[in-house]
């Protein structure tokens, strides 16, 4: 059984197995800055939701995601909104469906929360949100790699939470000779969202 999830009165279906746009979600998507002709790669798509509003203003996208479940789900929902012709859905993790290309912006929403590893199911939707033990497996192999993928103006934007060390992300990028950012906060119970914007 889909559910459902609106976005400023944009229909969304979820499929059973995929993530559910959440507080990350809606961070990224209200302070999403797109201009048109932009190629844009979105890493870990889920519902599609980013990449269609991405899509919608004009933009060229490939969206990818590692479980096929959520690759089903975003097509759909493209269809629904007008824009299937115009997003290249591809499955797999991380870069690997995109290598030797690069964009003009990179959108990634990854998994952050600490888990530890007896905690640890590494399967199906549980992958949306495990980040290991200390939140930062698949956003240090991200920033390791996300230099090659971009284009030498191109820029980031990201969803982390405070649970897995935001300013030692911030510390990462500079090394790597990024001008990053804070762009934006949530504070939700137990931790804060921060959406990290890099050149």
């Amino acid at each position: 059984m889909s559910k459902i999830k609106y976005y400023r009165d944009q229909k969304f279906r979820i499929l059973p197995g995929v993530y559910k746009p959440a507080e990350d979600t809606t961070l990224l998507a209200d302070n999403l800055k797109i201009s048109v002709g932009e190629k844009v790669l979105e890493l870990g798509t889920g519902c599609g939701l980013i990449s269609i509003i991405a899509a919608k203003a004009g933009a060229k996208i490939i969206a990818t995601d590692v479980n096929p479940k959520a690759i089903e789900c975003a097509k759909k929902n493209a269809e629904n909104h007008g824009v299937l012709e115009k997003i290249d859905f591809k499955e797999g993790d991380l870069f690997e469906p995109v290598r030797g290309e690069e964009f003009d912006l990179i959108i990634f929403n990854p998994p952050y929360l600490p888990v530890s590893s007896s905690e640890s199911l590494n399967i199906g939707l549980a992958r949306a949100w495990d980040g290991g033990e200390d939140g930062r497996k698949v956003i240090d192999n991200f920033l390791d790699r996300v230099s090659d993928y971009l284009k030498e103006e191109g820029r980031l934007i990201f969803v982390q939470s405070s649970l897995s060390g935001v300013q030692e992300t911030l510390n990462i990028l500079e090394k790597k000779g990024f001008s990053s950012s804070i762009e934006s906060e949530k504070k939700l119970s137990f931790e804060k969202l921060c959406l990290i914007k890099a050149f």
